[in-house]
């Protein structure tokens, strides 16, 4: 936000309010105040994170209610109880103003306002040409999401990373979920941006031991598409969750039918299990025959190689799988039984997760 904009307001107010007040930002740096000779000055105040009137060497402070990335705080010379309503009142104002400025001139809150469907389509267009904003460039939406819940900031992590704020974007969702805007050429495909995605993750893990997964959506070409690229990396971090549950970056194109089945009614599915599972319940079967049947299915419905990594006697195998014929119905060892078998399981786990669906 521009500085400009705080001393417009301040030099309205001076004539009214009878002490040198003004802003300073994160690094304590004056950047507007009621004496222009101030402006420039290093205030030597600690930072303020409190919400809460603070003093500070002679001052009194408040945090102005700020967005993503920003930081700035309302100074007042005194400590006294009169400074202390001063500098709350002039914090409400500049809160009210920045918020109205960055609805109005900033582009990040528009890319926000569209992945959250916040803004009208007839809109769109036009916030983005009063914004010089380039409509027709290739975008991805990646989000990430911090499983640790720690105290520290993965949006300046990625801010660090992704300094050009006029291509890429770094929106704050909610508590776990930052979402990336990246700006892509004609160039880059998927597997580019999920080499991206992985440095990303590697980054926060090697040097900031933060474990993250991360969701891609698909490559749009117009800005109005952000939002449903930002749907399907939810969509892609949900579906991991619940069908590979290893990965760390889940691409919503690599989905395959995972995708289908999320998609798909539970009254739906429930249906189908029933179907399949007429003899019997998948629940019949027990942790090392279903061990047995992801391993057969691993080794290409191979009788001989499963029973090698399993490290046991091909005999054995072929009984197991008897068992699982006659509990099932299905004998894994034909082709189209064992599709409808793995189908079958797939949704049984969907099921069971009760995923979130966006």
């Amino acid at each position: 936000m521009s500085s400009r904009l705080f001393q417009g307001f301040i030099h309205q107010m001076k004539d009214v309010v009878d002490k040198p007040f003004g802003v300073i930002d994160s690094a304590g740096t004056v950047v507007a105040c009621s004496e222009l000779g101030r402006i420039g000055e290093l205030l030597g105040v600690g930072a303020v994170t409190s919400a809460e009137v603070t003093t500070d060497g002679g001052y009194t402070l408040k945090l102005i209610s700020a967005s993503q990335g920003d930081s700035y705080t309302v100074f007042v010379e005194g400590e006294d109880v009169s400074s202390a309503k001063l500098a709350s009142i002039i914090a409400i104002s500049f809160s009210n103003i920045k918020s109205y400025y960055d609805e109005k001139y900033d582009k990040s809150s528009l890319i926000k306002n569209i992945i959250l469907d916040n803004i009208l389509p007839g809109d769109i267009y036009l916030k983005a040409r009063e914004l010089y904003f380039n409509n027709d460039v290739m975008r991805t939406v990646i989000i990430v999401r911090n499983l640790d819940h720690n105290d520290l900031s993965v949006y300046d992590v990625l801010q660090n990373l992704f300094p050009d704020k006029n291509k890429d974007f770094i929106i704050s969702i909610n508590e776990t979920d930052i979402a990336l805007v990246k700006e892509t050429g004609h160039d880059v495909g998927p597997r580019d941006i999920e080499n991206l995605a992985s440095s990303i993750a590697d980054t926060l893990s090697g040097e900031f031991y933060v474990h993250a997964v991360i969701g891609i959506g698909t490559t749009v070409s117009n800005i109005k598409d952000l939002a449903r690229s930002f749907k399907e990396a939810q969509t892609a971090l949900e579906v991991g969750k619940v069908f590979d549950t290893d990965k760390t970056i889940v691409s919503y194109d690599n989905l395959g039918i995972a995708r289908l089945i999320y998609q798909l009614p539970t009254t739906l599915c429930e249906t189908f299990l029933h179907e399949v599972f007429k003899r019997g319940s998948i629940d019949n079967l027990d942790q090392e025959t279903l061990f047995t049947i992801q391993r057969f299915f691993e080794n290409n419905l191979n009788v001989s190689e499963t029973s090698r990594k399993l490290f046991v006697h091909r005999n054995t195998l072929v009984y197991r799988l008897e068992k699982i014929k006659k509990i099932t119905g299905l004998d894994l060892r034909q082709f189209d039984h064992a599709i409808v078998f793995k189908i079958a399981l797939m949704v049984d786990r969907y099921l069971r997760s009760n995923p979130v669906k966006y």
